[in-house]
């Protein structure tokens, strides 16, 4: 049975927690998440951070489900002073930002742009697989 504090508690976490799990090569993934995450940002009342985590959302969904050929799996928490993104896929290979070839067009730059907008971002091992993370502080910072 629950409480009104469970509920509340359900209803708060649906409003500052978006979890996805991608299908393997599933690029349609991708801007129905990007479509998920903008609502979720909606919640955070912070706009002029949505676009920018919107951006890095979406080349680190697309490099795992480009890179890994498996299923990834998307966590984003909005807290009050920072906004966090996980990817989880299922390889060991740790990705590294490179500085991509002139025949590459728009390729190979998706990890720069994590690095060079984010407040913070990693990449951890986690059970069979790694967790690549990013945070964006909610006043720009």
């Amino acid at each position: 049975m629950w409480t009104g504090d469970m509920a509340r508690e359900a209803r708060d976490t649906e409003r500052t927690r978006l979890r996805r799990r991608l299908g393997r090569a599933d690029l349609q993934a991708v801007p129905d998440t990007r479509h998920a995450l903008r609502a979720l940002l909606e919640h955070w009342g912070k706009p002029g951070r949505s676009e920018t985590a919107e951006l890095l959302t979406t080349e680190l969904i697309t490099n795992a489900l480009v890179h890994t050929d498996d299923e990834a799996v998307l966590t984003a928490t909005v807290g009050p002073h920072v906004l966090r993104v996980e990817v989880k896929d299922f390889v060991d290979r740790v990705p590294r930002p490179r500085a991509p070839g002139a025949d590459e067009g728009t390729n190979g730059r998706g990890l720069l742009l994590v690095q060079s907008l984010a407040n913070a971002w990693g990449v951890r091992a986690q059970g069979s697989g790694k967790v690549v993370w990013f945070e964006l502080d909610a006043d720009g910072g």
